[in-house]
């Protein structure tokens, strides 16, 4: 699956959560706590396919899923440049984490780096459209 179709399916998914809970009164606070680990593993088992193992991205005690995905994380299917003759895929616009290659392309490893799932950062980046937060990650 490239960059782009993960992007766009997973958009109309966050979509379609934010949607349901705006419907049913939720505040901006009450969105963002819903979207807690603990309580998406339970009752949003289809927004991550590592929710079926019960399993986290990132080993953190109080995961916030709202930016799965990072407004800091940049990615073009097309490449963002080439290193060594490497396709760049994906990069950090921070410089965080590592990047790994494979099959003549680099991609941006996010593994080791939990910026976007801390609440305080979600609070900071919140909007209730998810591709508004993350309208810089496309080049």
């Amino acid at each position: 699956m490239s960059y782009s179709s993960w992007f766009n399916a997973h958009a109309k998914k966050h979509k379609e959560i934010v949607d349901k809970l705006v419907a049913c009164g939720n505040t901006k606070d009450e969105i963002i706590d819903y979207f807690e680990f603990d309580n998406m593993v339970k009752n949003e088992i289809d927004f991550c396919p590592l929710y079926k193992d019960n399993k986290k991205c990132h080993d953190m005690k109080n995961l916030n899923c709202y930016l799965c995905a990072c407004p800091n994380f940049r990615f073009d299917d097309d490449g963002l440049g080439t290193y060594n003759e490497f396709k760049i895929l994906s990069k950090c616009d921070i410089n965080n984490g590592d990047e790994f290659a494979g099959k003549g392309v680099i991609h941006q490893d996010c593994s080791s780096c939990t910026v976007p799932h801390h609440k305080s950062y979600v609070k900071k980046n919140f909007d209730y459209d998810w591709k508004v937060i993350m309208k810089k990650c496309k080049a």
